[in-house]
């Protein structure tokens, strides 16, 4: 799974999520594409399983591209755990996506085997996304 080697603060506070996508929101590396349409987290799991999704469905053929990456930590308190006592420990790792946001890129493969791979990964995701192509 994907996380950060290393980050200037271990605990980030959780912000929000505003606006539509400025960067990453064309089509740079590949001729296919996922984009998001609503915010969310995606978390380092959701990733590795779309992932796997698209290079299972092409069969050692194209090229993928992830075009996000988990360096968001997400703290978490242990079970059974009364008040107080800080902010827990971190649990995870989430990519802060907003509208906009091109998430996986392929090329090298033909037009259906990419939009089925592409649904395939589509459902792995929490976020409503759209297939694009060039």
């Amino acid at each position: 799974m994907l996380q950060p080697k290393k980050v200037k603060h271990r605990k980030w506070q959780r912000g929000r999520s505003r606006g539509i996508e400025r960067r990453g929101a064309e089509l740079a590396f590949g001729s296919f594409g996922l984009k998001s349409l609503e915010a969310c987290w995606v978390t380092a799991r959701q990733i590795e399983a779309a992932r796997r999704a698209i290079t299972g469905h092409i069969e050692r053929g194209g090229k993928v591209w992830i075009r996000i990456f988990p360096d968001k930590p997400i703290t978490k308190k242990p079970p059974e755990v009364t008040l107080g006592g800080g902010k827990g420990s971190v649990d995870h790792y989430v990519a802060p996506v907003k509208p906009g946001r091109i998430l996986f890129e392929m090329d090298g493969v033909p037009l259906a085997v990419a939009a089925e791979a592409m649904r395939l990964a589509a459902h792995k995701l929490p976020v409503k996304t759209r297939f694009i192509s060039k």
